[in-house]
């Protein structure tokens, strides 16, 4: 089934869900907003470190009809699910994907911006729980719905900290500013080099003659019941340890190997391990950067390769499946760049390709992963693209 992509389409399948919106045809609104993919700097964003995020050209839409009333209802036009909630009552978590839309409404009011209530058709061609923020895509998109013409007036990253917060305290994942900042201050062609403690951040220019190709391991992954909050309770752990050594630190981002190496005694081998990651990790990310502006394409391929391998190792957030799509890569032709992105626990893998070894890419990956792993998986040919914002 082909679904509803486009603005005059999505105005129509409002239309068809909510019969009044007809008669207000002029006053309803679209929203998209992207995906994205991290280059490099994973699981640094949640300890002050370095990340370097693009937003994708894969996104969710919404088409939406603001109301008089204090009522939002959304409904997904893949399966018909309609799901609501009352502005002014208190969040209630269902465990479903409204949470996100109902929590991102009480983290604005808590913000003290003004929200109104909508009516609203939700599509996207974003795939679900990949590792690609389809999470922090659907808070961002509904804040926009719900400030209406007053989110031009908030700042982008502002907007995405409240988000951010959304998802902390009301849905529960201690995840980091990285997701919300990327849907948020995307720009299109570029990554975007976040400091995650001063929140500085500037444009990274990606090669023009690579691609991007994002794929995915056909294994869903959910946050909510992986052990990402574990992670990040370990990362606190190694902090709280290593802050008795040297008091001056603030976070992981302020340890270097020198200081690692002597707390590692002290610390559980599995702390230490996390800690080891965060550190080299922030130096990968520094690597990277001045790679790209260098046009050292080798140096982005190792240190693309570290980083898997460290994921995999030493924070061990990586999978068989994850595993199998960077094996793949690595004896693929024309692959200058691979690894997980994402959190972990499944999802996706980044990698950089020449143009003219795309097609082969694919057919590789679809000849060799189903054998190694009893998976289908898909192969995502994408563009950094801008954040959130209104179709015309």
């Amino acid at each position: 089934m082909t679904l509803p992509f486009e603005p005059d389409a999505l105005i129509e399948a409002l239309t068809i869900v909510e019969p009044g919106a007809a008669a207000r045809r002029d006053a309803i609104r679209v929203v998209r907003a992207p995906g994205r993919v991290n280059l490099i700097g994973e699981h640094t964003d949640y300890n002050d470190g370095l990340v370097l995020p693009a937003a994708i050209d894969r996104e969710i839409r919404l088409a939406y009809l603001p109301t008089d009333d204090r009522r939002v209802e959304l409904t997904r036009l893949d399966d018909g699910q309609r799901h609501g909630f009352d502005l002014d009552e208190p969040y209630r978590p269902t465990g479903t994907w409204i949470d996100y839309a109902s929590a991102t409404a009480a983290a604005l009011a808590e913000a003290g911006l003004p929200v109104g209530g909508l009516r609203g058709v939700v599509t996207s061609n974003l795939p679900e729980n990949a590792g690609l923020s389809s999470s922090a895509a659907i808070e961002l998109a509904v804040a926009w719905a719900l400030l209406g013409d007053a989110s031009d007036g908030v700042d982008r990253l502002t907007l995405a900290r409240i988000c951010q917060r959304a998802e902390n305290a009301f849905v529960g994942v201690q995840c980091g500013l990285m997701d919300q900042f990327s849907v948020s201050c995307a720009m299109a062609g570029v990554a975007l080099l976040l400091d995650c403690r001063s929140l500085e951040w500037r444009p990274v220019a990606l090669p023009a003659n690579l691609v991007l190709v994002v794929c995915h391991t056909g294994s869903q992954r959910r946050l909510e019941a992986s052990d990402y909050n574990g992670r990040r309770a370990q990362c606190e752990a190694a902090f709280a340890g290593l802050a008795l050594l040297d008091p001056s630190i603030r976070s992981l981002r302020d340890v270097g190997p020198e200081l690692l190496a002597r707390g590692a005694a002290t610390l559980d081998p599995v702390v230490a391990r996390r800690a080891a990651h965060v550190v080299a990790e922030n130096d990968r990310v520094r690597t990277v950067v001045a790679a790209f502006e260098a046009g050292d394409l080798a140096a982005v391929g190792e240190a693309f390769r570290a980083g898997h391998a460290s994921l995999r190792d030493l924070f061990e957030v990586s999978s068989p499946e994850l595993d199998a799509l960077v094996e793949i890569a690595g004896i693929t032709p024309g692959v200058v760049a691979a690894r997980m992105t994402g959190a972990g626990f499944g999802g996706c893998t980044v990698n950089l390709v020449w143009p003219d070894a795309v097609d082969a890419f694919r057919t590789t990956v679809l000849d060799r992963y189903p054998a190694m792993t009893g998976l289908q998986p898909m192969v995502i040919p994408v563009a950094a693209a801008d954040g959130v914002d209104r179709i015309a």
